[in-house]
């Protein structure tokens, strides 16, 4: 009976050290975190409740502060352009979703493949995201100028268009500018999410007689799903915060065309010098990036799921 009972009190022993030694564990990686956060409140959370703050008083940005209740947003509220600019944002928005995720799916897919001058393509591809907004937007302001550009130089009257002085063109040439510059980030997105896909259901389907296209919509699209919603989420939310590109290439027009929230808030708060109600603005553009954010991780489900388990 002794012989029996003393391994009982051995095997007791490594739980109580392995508790231990997790709990460490646990701590450390608290402290760990602790600069993180600090950066985050410093940064982030502190300007925030300081724009949220300013939404209640009465600015110019360089006299005194002075406390006005909820002028500022009844400004903004009752102001008959808020409605179309919402509009126009949500419309940027949906189109530019549109046009990127299909491209960056369809390239992210080419590129992780096997082909040798794969790497090379990978560094062309990233090339227009090092370029800043504002120098894009400069670049292709002076390439669809009907008189100077594009079109005059190559004398293709099909290019010699008033592209950015006609509402329909305005929008189509911002959408192409907006997914040129972005759809090589998220197409690397989509290649390491191919790249996590097993290559034994390829393997598997391939022996079933399945060719590329039915692999394309049978294995690799259901196994991307939570790369599409990560993808989505940050070209959702970045939308919100278009402002350099389109300040240069549109300036907002013609007329309200493309007049974004993000845009209405600088001419607000630095042009009319109405710092109050562009805090406000400000505020509204963070509620509905943190309410799109929420729809979109509920849409994709717990958010704790392997990528292997999105079939």
């Amino acid at each position: 009976m002794t012989a029996l009972a003393a391994p009982a009190v051995t095997a007791a022993a490594p739980s109580r050290s392995g508790g231990g030694s997790s709990g460490i564990k646990g701590a450390n990686l608290t402290w760990m975190a602790l600069p993180a956060f600090a950066f985050f409140l410093l940064f982030g959370i502190v300007p925030l409740l300081g724009v949220l703050a300013l939404s209640f008083t009465t600015w110019d940005g360089i006299g005194p502060i002075t406390f006005s209740g909820a002028t500022s947003w009844r400004t903004i509220l009752t102001d008959p352009n808020l409605p179309h600019t919402v509009w126009v944002t949500f419309l940027v928005m949906a189109l530019s979703w549109i046009v990127q995720t299909p491209m960056s799916i369809l390239l992210g897919t080419f590129l992780a493949g096997s082909q040798r001058y794969r790497a090379v393509l990978a560094v062309l591809y990233f090339v227009p995201l090092l370029l800043s907004s504002a120098a894009i937007a400069i670049t292709f302001k002076a390439l669809v100028d009907p008189n100077f550009g594009m079109g005059a130089g190559l004398h293709i009257d099909a290019l010699s268009q008033d592209w950015l002085g006609r509402p329909v063109l305005a929008m189509a040439t911002l959408i192409f500018v907006v997914s040129w510059q972005y759809i090589p980030f998220h197409s690397l997105i989509y290649q390491g999410g191919v790249r996590q896909i097993p290559a034994s259901l390829y393997e598997a389907a391939l022996i079933d007689g399945a060719g590329r296209v039915k692999q394309f919509f049978n294995i690799t699209l259901p196994q991307l799903k939570y790369t599409i919603i990560t993808s989505s989420t940050l070209m959702v939310v970045g939308s919100l915060t278009f402002f350099d590109l389109i300040f240069v290439l549109t300036a907002g027009g013609p007329g309200d065309t493309t007049q974004v929230l993000a845009l209405s808030m600088y001419k607000t708060g630095f042009q009319a010098h109405l710092m109050g109600p562009a805090s406000a603005i400000a505020v509204i553009l963070v509620v509905v990036g943190l309410v799109l954010a929420l729809l979109l991780r509920r849409l994709g489900g717990r958010g704790d799921e392997s990528q292997l388990e999105g079939a």
